[in-house]
């Protein structure tokens, strides 16, 4: 009988190549090797039964109006111009006075889910989504507001949501990351948004600029131009064996621990990401589906990263040269347009994708962005109304989710007749994550880490289950 082989063994003896080691590097940069820290683990296991497997939040940087997508107003028209002075946060944001959607809004599908005109080919899947319209956060900042939706706390020391479910999860392949973060360019906070913290660093999201469409320029280093499998082996063999020493003179040293499970991962990476990053092995038709926009290309690749076992996906909608195309402080209604027209298109495509692939029903689809913005105009220093935008509004909005064991066809919550604050089934970011933990079979109040002397987790003090969300 064969005795088993672990995996670090395994490595050690066999003859693929090691080019990715250059990996290495940038998840240092990134900060993955910083956090000394134990063993991953995930205390006792799922907590109950999961409804979904993997996650992927399909981020809008910058803001969406919920008055123009999800959470029509009609009241907004009949008090269009009128000023809200008896709204302090209206007064702080020198409000110039209500104003209405141009778009239109009607329900689609059997259940009569509500969406604006700017999301014709979403509308075909009304069906799927629960449309949240009372979700509210603490701060209408962006940096606070997206470190909060991503973390749970304002400041950037905590660690992100795909970093909890990694460490609560851990891996279902051993040759890419359980966490990737994709995104275009580098988004307002930057890496903080993926952020391991203080949890053990193989949980650091990768980051993964999509404006590239090559392999090659996709991962850096991911093959090595100089070496053949044969000196590969050889210089794996020896890497491993000083590691061997190194390590035993070290025992429980959890820094070096991750820095040789960074190395084993960038050893698989080097087989596994020229097929899984390859946007060209997708039919045309596929392709033309999702689009060429840096959105489209995302989620393609979201879609396919998902289906080869990485755990978490964060899709930033975010654009080479600017890091929160959403925030439509000046010409919101055009502004809008061509966004969701894009967003549409995509969002449609892979809802679409996913189904029929069998994805969908254990696969959690978030969008959404860090808060809403204003029922009332923002307008230039000319009042010219064609250049009418919108401010920041965290007190009320709009996210949606779909699959992943969430009931579709629904709409949760309400705002009020202008849409100035949520009042019906309140939905606070801390609950966001507490329902999404669940989903993924993990009980918010029980995933802890022991950190600086106290336990932390995701939802800290906070958070309920919103288990109206369950199908």
């Amino acid at each position: 009988m064969l005795s088993p082989v672990s995996r670090r063994q395994w490595l050690r003896r066999s003859g693929a190549g090691f080019g990715a080691v250059g990996l290495l590097s940038a998840l240092d940069a990134g900060g993955v090797l910083s956090a000394a820290s134990a063993e991953s683990s995930a205390g006792e296991g799922l907590h109950h039964r999961p409804r979904a497997k993997r996650v992927i939040f399909l981020f809008m940087n910058g803001a969406p109006s919920h008055v123009d997508t999800f959470d029509p107003k009609p009241m907004l028209a009949k008090h269009a111009g009128e000023t809200p002075t008896g709204d302090e946060i209206a007064k702080k944001n020198r409000a110039s006075g209500y104003m209405p959607s141009p778009f239109k809004f009607r329900a689609h599908g059997e259940s009569g889910v509500v969406m604006s005109e700017l999301f014709p080919q979403l509308a075909a899947h009304a069906d799927d989504l629960c449309v949240v319209r009372s979700m509210h956060t603490d701060v209408p900042n962006h940096e606070p507001g997206l470190l909060l939706m991503q973390s749970g706390h304002q400041q950037p020391t905590r660690p992100c949501m795909g970093s909890w479910l990694s460490y609560g999860l851990g891996s279902e392949n051993a040759n890419l990351p359980s966490f990737i973060a994709l995104s275009p360019g580098l988004p307002v906070v930057g890496p903080q948004l993926w952020s391991n913290a203080f949890l053990p660093g193989q949980h650091q999201g990768v980051e993964i600029d999509t404006n590239q469409t090559q392999v090659d320029k996709l991962i850096r280093n991911v093959r090595n131009p100089n070496l053949g499998p044969a000196e590969q082996r050889r210089q794996l063999d020896l890497l491993q064996s000083i590691n061997d020493i190194h390590r035993r003179a070290r025992p429980g040293e959890a820094a070096l621990e991750t820095h040789i499970r960074a190395m084993e991962l960038a050893f698989e990476m080097q087989r596994e990401a020229s097929e899984a990053f390859d946007l060209e092995r997708e039919t045309l038709a596929t392709r033309e589906a999702y689009g060429d926009s840096e959105f489209g290309r995302s989620c393609l690749l979201g879609r396919r990263l998902l289906e080869r076992g990485v755990r978490v996906v964060q899709v930033f909608y975010v654009k080479k040269n600017s890091k929160q195309p959403w925030d439509t402080h000046t010409k919101n209604n055009a502004g809008h347009e061509k966004l969701c027209a894009d967003a549409d298109r995509v969002t449609a495509a892979l809802l679409a994708d996913l189904k029929s692939r069998g994805m969908l029903e254990d696969t959690l689809v978030i969008w959404g962005g860090e808060f809403g913005r204003t029922p009332y105009a923002q307008v230039d220093k000319d009042k010219d109304p064609k250049n009418a935008g919108r401010d920041h509004h965290h007190t009320g909005f709009s996210m949606w989710l779909a699959g992943g064991g969430v009931r579709g066809g629904q709409m949760h919550g309400a705002t009020d007749d202008f849409g100035m604050h949520a009042i019906e089934n309140r939905v606070h970011v801390h609950d966001l994550h507490a329902t999404v933990l669940h989903l993924m079979g993990i009980d918010h109040t029980r995933l802890t880490y022991r950190y600086s002397g106290r336990d932390f987790r995701l939802t800290d003090v906070h958070g309920r289950v919103v288990d109206d969300w369950f199908a």
